[in-house]
């Protein structure tokens, strides 16, 4: 039986973190396991809108992200995959400080479609945006290692450890 690797998963977080959007957005990776993704983002000025509270597209921004992370793990050693889509459903305003923690998951995962998910709750723990996210699997669309390419990292260690 294959396990996943833990060295891998924790250079491919390190790899993602360090990716210019996640820069731009104030958000770390922290957690992914099959089927999962933890991310935190540090709400910023750069985040409000122009009455102050979080912009809409901040929220999708960080839902997208864990979401699409959630599905990592649970694919083929370099299988590529993007997003299709967003249903994002914002469900409290917030004041535009402190700290968002993101959690995505698998909903279902298909042939070529998987349904994913992702939350994100203030410090006090209140919901506010869900998001179903449909992932498009295909061997040619951004495979982990074109990032690795693109970021210049060392190749990084095998996905997968067998028992």
């Amino acid at each position: 039986m294959r396990r996943l690797n833990p060295d891998h998963v924790e250079r491919v977080i390190e790899l993602v973190n360090q990716s210019p959007y996640f820069a731009l957005i104030n958000t770390r990776l922290v957690e992914m396991r099959e089927g999962y993704s933890r991310a935190v983002a540090d709400l910023d000025r750069k985040h409000q809108n122009a009455f102050g509270g979080v912009h809409g597209g901040a929220y999708a921004s960080f839902v997208d992200c864990a979401a699409y992370w959630a599905l990592y793990c649970e694919l083929e050693e370099d299988a590529g995959f993007i997003t299709l889509d967003l249903t994002i459903n914002n469900l409290r305003a917030s004041s535009g400080e402190g700290v968002v923690t993101i959690e995505g998951g698998v909903v279902k995962r298909g042939g070529s479609i998987c349904l994913t998910e992702a939350e994100a709750r203030d410090e006090r723990g209140r919901l506010l945006v869900h998001c179903l996210s449909k992932q498009y699997l295909s061997p040619t669309l951004q495979p982990i290692s074109m990032a690795v390419r693109e970021m210049g990292f060392d190749p990084l260690p095998p996905k997968f450890l067998d028992d």
